[in-house]
């Protein structure tokens, strides 16, 4: 992965729209809360292959960055986005990775199912 180029990953959401597509999207701050003594509950997220169409699709921010998608009827929304990738499988694979380099979120969107 890289670092997110804001222009190109625009440019993939603006192609999508319309169209039915896939979503994985993730959160965690997983077994890294349990080592802060000032943060001792761990929470998650997790949706994958879950079928979505939106009208509008926009990345925003100077970094790190959120991705936000306009559903008829509601929102998918992700924040603290800083690294991306369009895969051999031409899918649009988008993380925020800590200081530490920790995965904390992961934003995917695939024409296909993603492997279960």
């Amino acid at each position: 992965m890289e670092a997110i180029q804001r222009e190109a990953i625009q440019t993939v959401l603006d192609k999508w729209q319309g169209q039915p597509l896939y979503l994985h999207l993730e959160t965690t701050n997983g077994a890294y809360a349990a080592l802060r003594s000032e943060s001792p509950m761990a929470v998650c997220a997790y949706i994958r292959n879950g079928k979505i169409r939106y009208e509008r699709g926009t990345i925003a921010g100077t970094g790190p960055y959120r991705i936000g998608l306009k559903m008829e009827d509601g929102w998918v929304y992700a924040e603290g986005l800083t690294d991306w990738e369009m895969d051999s499988q031409g899918r649009l694979l988008v993380a925020g990775h800590d200081s530490e380099g920790r995965l904390a979120i992961a934003f995917e969107l695939s024409e296909t199912p993603f492997p279960m």
